[in-house]
């Protein structure tokens, strides 16, 4: 994998994606979780968003790998971003249940004698499976905020960025 695009490095740009799409799918887990009825709706669009993350988290911690070779180690941010696929994998696991859910109910729905809870997947499975899918979607959005604040810390220290770069000369 090259390291920079166009002389950038890579890893900006890929984890851009990560932040990006992590959360979306995170907020349509939450979604679905709650709004039962959304799952035939939206559920295959979050578990396409939720699975893209999850194979772009591999690539940021890659190309992370190779900035880190260039410019230093970032300390606590690269251990942190370890971590994040065993956040994402979860996520996408939870939003495929859901969706997995809708897909089982609405199969049982097809018969005249199918109970109005199972068919908006809200039995007992249904409820445990969108709690734990709130759970895990909650993790990923402090793991993903938990990562960034690192690595804005390993980039910028304690400097804000809005006044970086104007030290006691007095601005631009």
């Amino acid at each position: 994998m090259p390291d920079t695009v166009n002389g950038l490095p890579l890893h900006p740009l890929v984890v851009h994606a990560v932040v990006v799409l992590l959360p979306l799918a995170a907020l349509g887990v939450v979604a679905l979780a709650v709004r039962p009825s959304w799952r035939g709706r939206f559920g295959v669009l979050v578990v396409l968003i939720a699975a893209l993350a999850t194979g772009m988290v591999p690539l940021a911690s890659d190309s992370g790998e190779s900035l880190e070779r260039r410019v230093g180690n970032p300390g606590e941010h690269a251990e942190l971003g370890d971590t994040l696929i065993w956040f994402a994998v979860p996520l996408l696991v939870a939003a495929v249940a859901l969706y997995w859910l809708h897909r089982r109910s609405a199969a049982g729905a097809t018969g005249d004698t199918a109970e109005p809870r199972r068919a908006t997947g809200q039995g007992a499975l249904g409820v445990v499976v969108a709690v734990l899918a709130v759970v895990v979607a909650v993790a990923n959005v402090v793991q993903i905020y938990r990562i960034g604040d690192s690595g804005a810390k390993a980039v910028w220290g304690d400097t804000p960025a809005a006044t970086a770069g104007h030290g006691e000369g007095g601005g631009d």
